[in-house]
């Protein structure tokens, strides 16, 4: 699926079922909500917390799913087409960081 198609079927789904888009706010708080709970995940798979008993079931994919959702909604809402932001995005890193990270002692 691309990113085009993905936004199609967001919004598809959201007249379908959702009956309207949370306001840009609520859907700003909730990609924030989302993201700790990826964060969440993280923390316990590769850092050096301990899963609590709720954790143990989640899936990290499935949160990343969840955040990706939420970010289509507010692309839709606020009219950014994602694929050519994220093209226009690629172009600006590769630019800027072309030499950067291959130059950095720290990371050979």
């Amino acid at each position: 699926m691309t990113l085009k198609q993905a936004q199609t079927a967001v919004d598809e789904w959201i007249k379908t079922y959702g009956v309207r888009y949370f306001n840009e706010l609520t859907n700003m708080v909730l990609l924030t909500e989302e993201v700790g709970e990826l964060a969440r995940i993280i923390a316990r798979t590769y850092g050096e917390q301990s899963f609590k008993e709720s954790d143990k079931n989640r899936d990290l994919g499935d949160e990343m799913a969840d955040i990706l959702w939420v970010l289509i909604c507010l692309a839709n809402q606020t009219g950014v087409d994602l694929t050519e932001a994220f093209a226009k995005n690629m172009e600006k890193k590769t630019l800027r960081d072309r030499e950067r990270h291959v130059n950095n002692e720290k990371l050979k």
